[in-house]
């Protein structure tokens, strides 16, 4: 990253004031106050090819209908253009975010799919100093990428009077981001660009809701990427559901082999196979009979199953073939004195001292995520401080599952079915495709998430019994990384491709 201040930062665009006044009987907002706007011209280059950008910090009004001020949400915008300055509207632009609830966008961006990307040392823990790079594998060689800040994290902040529980729960967040995102595309004369969305983690509920809500109010959509996907919550987040058994076998095998602990000779992508078959044909059964399977068949299953995960057959017998994930993080790097991570399984660390035993706060340590958040979140202040000028509030919520995450609503008005408490969103992606053909959906994984398990999205599609036609729009792509794909740099490099193919299609 260039060390110079930006000598060239801006006040906010002309069309700000115009939007701002279409509300002029609307009585004085009241919401905390934001920085202007700041921009700066930059380039881009990975040797070959360049592009020149312009970058744009700003904050996005999100009002209601009436014109009512919800909140502000922070985005960070690169958008590509010409030697004089002009975007090219007939370029796409993609609204890309993490998840949570509760998580700011740094990590897609700094660590992903943003022209500039810290350095990452595969599964080590990344230096405070590392340097921070042109990004080869940016997604801004396919489009003008804007990042957004759900309201609640990073620099995104509610009205004073806004009632947050109305925006923290799965139908309020999903409304606010449509709202961010027509805003934007009305400011910066956009809406002639085809549009994508790309989200990871929780990003992709709100991919699915917002695909569906964005169409319903007159907003097509051209594409959409899920990372890392999660779309029934209940069947993988609730232990004690045999779908989130299932789910995480595979990925505790991928796990055991990564650290030697079972698959020796057999390649990753033949051993995942095998586990996920394992998992459908001789696990699911025997889950489904609970105490009705008798003594030998569970001690057969728990057998096969030791084999594939690294834990003894005494040990998974003992809990009746359901090991969560927290049993296995703990378990099966014992004899080291180590824990193996829940976002990317192959990171590890120092176990916990045998007084902090609250399991609550155990599952809540993971290497994965101390390795590279830090450093992500340095880079992009520093770079919104020194390259655009733009100086925001000292705390950053890069992450704020305290007020965010803890209350959230997860209800959700289901297409076809009415409100649920617990949404399965995959429906929501089925409505979407259904009335929109054209639409392409991209989903892509890792086999070493233990957050969003491969095999859980796999079959919440398949129970949604689309046409060949409809599934023919829909792309998969299992990598050999985690949750956050683009720590690991060959799976960076292989989903740059994946997206260029992706982008390309009609």
């Amino acid at each position: 990253m260039a060390d110079e201040k930006n000598e060239g930062a801006v006040t906010a665009p002309a069309t700000q004031g115009a939007v701002r006044g279409t509300y002029a009987s609307v009585p004085a907002d009241r919401a905390t106050d934001v920085p202007a706007p700041a921009s700066a011209r930059l380039a881009w280059t990975d040797g070959e090819r360049t592009i020149d950008y312009e970058a744009t910090a700003a904050h996005l009004e999100v009002r209601d209908d009436a014109g009512v001020l919800l909140g502000r949400m922070f985005s960070l915008s690169y958008v590509a253009v010409d030697g004089e300055g002009r975007a090219d509207a007939s370029r796409p632009v993609t609204f890309a975010y993490n998840g949570g609830p509760g998580s700011c966008s740094v990590p897609v961006n700094f660590g992903g799919i943003g022209p500039r990307r810290v350095a990452t040392d595969g599964v080590s823990h990344v230096r405070a100093d590392a340097p921070v790079e042109d990004n080869p594998h940016t997604l801004l060689v396919e489009s003008d990428v804007v990042f957004l800040d759900a309201l609640g994290t990073g620099w995104s902040v509610l009205a004073e009077d806004a009632d947050p529980k109305k925006i923290f729960c799965t139908d309020g967040d999903a409304d606010a981001f449509a709202r961010a995102i027509c805003a934007w595309l009305t400011e910066n004369g956009r809406w002639s660009s085809p549009l994508y969305l790309f989200g990871e983690s929780y990003g992709t509920v709100r991919n699915a809701v917002l695909m569906r809500l964005l169409a319903e109010r007159g907003v097509q959509l051209t594409g959409v990427v899920m990372l890392s996907a999660v779309f029934n919550i209940a069947g993988l987040l609730n232990p004690g559901d045999d779908l989130y058994y299932l789910g995480m076998m595979p990925t505790f095998a991928a796990t055991a082999q990564f650290f030697g602990k079972a698959g020796a000779g057999v390649g990753e992508d033949e051993w995942f196979e095998r586990a996920l078959a394992f998992a459908e044909d001789e696990l699911a059964p025997a889950l489904l009979r609970g105490d009705r399977l008798d003594e030998a068949r569970e001690r057969a299953v728990a057998e096969r199953m030791a084999t594939f995960v690294g834990l003894p057959a005494e040990h998974i017998l003992a809990r009746h073939l359901r090991v969560d994930l927290l049993d296995f993080r703990t378990h099966l790097l014992a004899a080291e004195g180590r824990v193996c991570g829940r976002l990317d399984t192959r990171f590890s660390s120092d176990a916990p001292s045998p007084m902090q035993g609250y399991d609550t706060w155990i599952a809540g340590e993971d290497a994965a995520d101390d390795a590279v958040e830090g450093p992500w979140v340095r880079a992009f202040r520093r770079f919104c401080a020194d390259e655009l000028g733009f100086h925001g509030p000292a705390r950053y919520l890069s992450n704020n599952y305290e007020k965010v995450n803890a209350g959230w609503d997860w209800s959700h008005e289901e297409p076809g079915l009415g409100r649920v408490a617990t949404p399965n969103v995959s429906l929501d992606v089925a409505v979407a495709l259904r009335r929109n053909p054209t639409l392409k959906l991209a989903i892509l994984g890792g086999r070493y998430d233990a957050a969003t398990t491969w095999w859980n999205v796999v079959h919440d599609m398949s129970c949604q019994f689309l046409s060949p036609a409809l599934k023919s729009r829909v792309s998969w792509h299992l990598y050999g990384c985690g949750h956050m794909s683009y720590v690991d740099e060959p799976t960076l490099e292989a989903m740059g491709r994946d997206l260029h193919a992706f982008y390309e299609k009609r």
